[in-house]
């Protein structure tokens, strides 16, 4: 008996010190979270996004600690809401520290979900209030009724591991803030036939995306695993867990393959994602065969996904969290319904309908899907709206189109020491409210010695344009419309007399010497160079320091390599030559 005994306190001792491990690999998910966001955007945002991912953490801690864990663990009261308190102050030799520990990393995941489909084009300050209230109040709250003994919980719902409770919730979050935020500019542009065309800002860095990917993939054996309470389930769960993001993986790269013409790499990460999420409800209950059917349908929903919100919704998520998260966090936690068997080890209560147990637990599972996602729609919509009333939710255009690091932390780059190309996408153009100056004094043109700024018919002259990056689509507007066919588009570095401006690091100034512009050359013989000053000083005028220079050169001859023309020829295309 006192061997019994013993072998039991050394087993609880073991799983206790595996729970600690669990929640410790689910922090890790944190720097895969960031990976991805990072990886999947562009460079001029990545600072933002670590500080992000850094801060949800810190910030849902603080928020976990004064209200969010005693919401979801605390007594219960009518099934709702547990009873807030503050054992870990008033009683903390007696607090639950292992279950703290691993709800709160539960919690900390759902709030950065989030920041992937919001991201390039939030307020910093507005991140981190909705992220504080995600952790504080949406999370516990719906939490409580799965995990905390709560209504859906005696009703005999079934999320082993959060498809529900955490992703679906993170990705309803995301859904809904995207559509409030709006696209990124330039994302969505209507053609002539008035039909919308989408644009693809593809991620700086697909290897660091491809890192968060395994570093997620890793962390989310902690994930599923940490609640097993025997070794057999343990080793079950790592199997389901493997075997849906692989089949996910497999089936979206054969879809894109056969769709594109080729294997789509950012998707097939994605694809892996899906396969987790869609897994994680049901990775206790379900057998081989119910893992490669989930992750089967996590690959082609992830790729559907991603088109619906783009070409349908025309809702913009720089790195696929609606795809991922919320459409195979609800068919993760419907997937219970049908694939669950008594055959999982330690499941003898219940079945899905798949496995002979009748249409009791889907609809038990449904309940529960439509509860919590009508719960996270109202209450986020609701700390969204406020945001925006109060303090706004979105940067600038001006601040979006220079980067998120300059503008809202004070960053060169994230990459110090390393030249990143900028973006072209432009919008609506921007001034500020200054004294009007007049418009030759505001953009100066400056001509070189023995150049002649009127052209002829057969005089060959090229016009160098320096402008700020969000003047660029105007300026390529106004010169198509003109007729300047060609032109070449250079990212610089400059400054002009004022010698840029000053930022701060740690408090020590450094002096910005070159900013970011945009160089764009045009050699032009039919379309008179003053004509081209006209339009490029319409375009960039806006009356303040930065918008431009124009500088005008002869050209001695221009030689069109394919057919050899020279002069006037070479600048001509096909239709001027034959009309």
């Amino acid at each position: 008996m006192e061997i019994n005994n013993i072998m039991d306190l050394v087993n609880g001792q073991i799983y206790g010190i595996w729970y600690l491990i669990g929640a410790a690999l689910v922090f890790w998910m944190q720097a895969g979270f960031a990976m991805v966001e990072a990886g999947f955007t562009r460079a001029k945002n990545t600072g933002n996004i670590i500080m992000k991912n850094l801060m949800d953490f810190c910030i849902g801690t603080v928020m976990f600690i004064l209200i969010g864990f005693g919401l979801l663990l605390g007594e219960d009261f009518v099934g709702l809401i547990g009873k807030p308190g503050f054992d870990i102050f008033t009683s903390y030799s007696n607090f639950e520290w292992s279950q703290f520990v691993f709800n709160l990393v539960f919690c900390a995941t759902t709030a950065t979900i989030v920041s992937g489909a919001m991201a390039e084009r939030t307020k910093f300050l507005s991140y981190c209030i909705y992220s504080g209230v995600i952790s504080a109040l949406i999370y516990p709250i719906e939490a409580h009724w799965i995990w905390g003994g709560g209504w859906l919980a005696d009703l005999g719902f079934h999320d082993f591991a959060g498809s529900c409770a955490i992703h679906m919730v993170g990705g309803i979050s995301a859904l809904i803030g995207a559509k409030i935020l709006g696209p990124r500019i330039g994302k969505f542009t209507k053609t002539k036939d008035g039909k919308v065309k989408v644009n693809a800002f593809p991620g700086h860095n697909l290897t660091i995306g491809a890192l968060g990917v395994f570093i997620l993939w890793l962390g989310w054996y902690g994930f599923n695993g940490a609640a097993a309470t025997s070794v057999e389930q343990l080793a079950s769960i790592f199997v389901t867990t493997t075997i849906a993001p692989a089949i996910a993986t497999v089936v979206c790269m054969i879809f894109t393959w056969v769709k594109y013409g080729h294997p789509d790499v950012s998707m097939c990460l994605n694809a892996s994602l899906a396969g987790l999420v869609g897994i994680t409800a049901g990775c206790d209950v379900t057998d081989a065969f119910g893992a490669i059917v989930i992750g089967a349908v996590s690959g082609l929903l992830v790729v559907f996904g991603v088109w619906f919100l783009d070409y349908v919704l025309h809702i913009d998520d720089p790195v696929g969290a609606v795809a991922v998260h919320c459409l195979n966090g609800i068919w993760g936690t419907f997937a219970v319904g049908l694939f669950a068997t008594k055959s999982a080890p330690l499941n003898d209560s219940f079945q899905g309908l798949f496995y002979g147990g009748g249409f009791e637990l889907l609809g038990k599972q449904c309940l529960g899907i439509l509860a919590v996602a009508a719960w996270t729609a109202v209450t986020i919509t609701i700390t969204f709206l406020i945001i925006k009333a109060t303090i706004g939710l979105r940067v600038s255009e001006e601040e979006e189109i220079l980067g998120l690091d300059s503008t809202e932390h004070g960053l060169e780059s994230a990459y110090a020491g390393f030249l990143t190309s900028g973006d072209l996408e432009g919008g609506n153009s921007f001034s500020t409210d200054t004294e009007d100056v007049s418009e030759d004094d505001a953009v100066p043109v400056q001509v070189l010695k023995d150049s002649n700024p009127v052209s002829s018919d057969v005089k060959l002259s090229k016009v160098d344009i320096i402008c700020k990056q969000s003047k660029f689509e105007d300026l390529k507007t106004a010169l198509n419309s003109i007729g300047v066919m060609g032109i070449t588009v250079t990212q610089v570095l400059g400054c002009g007399a004022q010698k840029g401006n000053t930022k701060y690091y740690r408090g020590v100034a450094l002096d910005m010497m070159l900013l970011p512009k945009v160089k764009v050359e045009v050699v032009v013989s039919k379309v008179p160079v003053k004509q081209v000053i006209k339009a490029a000083k319409k375009a960039l005028y806006t009356g303040n320091i930065g918008d431009g220079k124009i500088f005008v050169y002869d050209v001695e001859n221009v030689v069109k390599v394919r057919t050899g023309e020279e002069g006037y020829d070479a600048l001509q295309g096909i239709d001027d030559l034959t009309s």
